[in-house]
């Protein structure tokens, strides 16, 4: 039910996924009659593997997270994370209040043994492929031990998504070792210290784009600022790219030859093809649509959520953590 769009983005969504994934199975939890009467536009769903689970009441967007906690035990959001620790679903997704969702994720699922606060952590486009980026907004003030915690748990999921020894690097205002602040400095001289961990120490924002690191660290007040500008970055540049193509009669037929990698490119850096964003942490899955996905973008979350199930990532780290964790 959360998100810009609700039950119209989900629901063409969830039907896309169980056709392109045979062994899908999915619960839609919120409103039943307002999603019936969605399903009942597509008839040749197949209903075996789509079930609906009403829940009456939904958290608003800029609903504080206390409030949902507290107030809301019919919300669509705990329903959905009550399914996961029932075992009845073996993940969440959701486009609503992120602060909602992390309150009630940690609420209802728990923590991993080790672990003080869940992270988000999503992938980035490099010029090398791309980079796992932590933590993007879920924890604002960050401690040391925290940041330590967020590096473990990326490099896990970075291993758990097929990366080879993942380099782990600090996000910072420069390289050497005399840069950053204090929280910065505390959690490299531990990172530095860790057992089977592939730190290679500070990153700066270009470095990142470059492709230098698999897996940078930062609080979530950073994390959040540097995705959305990203974004915005990217959304601006294609606008004016295709202005320029637009412009006269010889860059039009410029750009007529250059679109077949024009659209390569924009298909490849898309928000649509990286969205979702998983809360690591958990005794369970969950991840995080952006709240203005429509439905190719939330498709790619729930592709997301598929991945982590089949690669049954809190298990993998809570197996790893008591190794790596001081």
């Amino acid at each position: 039910m959360g998100g810009d769009f609700g039950p119209h983005c989900v629901v063409p969504a969830s039907i896309a996924c169980l056709a392109e994934y045979p062994s899908l199975h999915l619960v839609l939890v919120g409103q039943s009659p307002l999603i019936e009467d969605l399903l009942a536009q597509h008839p040749a769903v197949d209903r075996a593997r789509l079930q609906v689970k009403h829940a009456g009441e939904v958290i608003g967007m800029d609903e504080r997270p206390s409030q949902a906690l507290r107030g809301k035990p019919d919300s669509s959001m705990r329903v959905a994370l009550e399914l996961v620790r029932e075992g009845r679903a073996s993940a969440c997704v959701s486009a609503g209040n992120t602060g909602a969702l992390m309150a009630l994720s940690r609420y209802v699922l728990k923590t991993l043994p080790g672990i003080d606060r869940p992270a988000m952590v999503t992938a980035i486009p490099t010029q090398r492929g791309a980079c796992h980026l932590l933590d993007l907004g879920a924890n604002v003030d960050c401690s040391a031990e925290h940041l330590y915690q967020f590096a473990v748990m990326g490099a896990v999921a970075a291993e758990a998504l097929g990366v080879v020894g993942p380099r782990v690097a600090l996000l910072n205002v420069g390289t050497e070792d005399i840069k950053g602040n204090q929280q910065v400095k505390l959690a490299a001289s531990l990172l530095q210290q860790a057992k089977g961990l592939n730190y290679i120490g500070f990153i700066e924002g270009d470095g990142l784009y470059r492709g230098e690191a698999d897996v940078v660290v930062c609080d979530g007040f950073v994390g959040n600022i540097l995705l959305k500008s990203s974004e915005g970055l990217a959304a601006m540049i294609a606008a004016r790219i295709e202005v320029l193509f637009k412009e006269t009669l010889a860059s039009r037929l410029v750009g007529a030859l250059a679109l077949p990698l024009l659209r390569r490119l924009q298909a490849g850096l898309a928000p649509a093809q990286h969205n979702g964003a998983s809360f690591l942490g958990l005794q369970g899955i969950v991840v995080k649509s952006h709240g203005a996905a429509g439905a190719e973008d939330f498709k790619s979350a729930i592709r997301r959520a598929l991945t982590e199930i089949q690669e049954n990532l809190p298990q993998r780290l809570h197996g790893r953590l008591e190794d790596l964790l001081l």
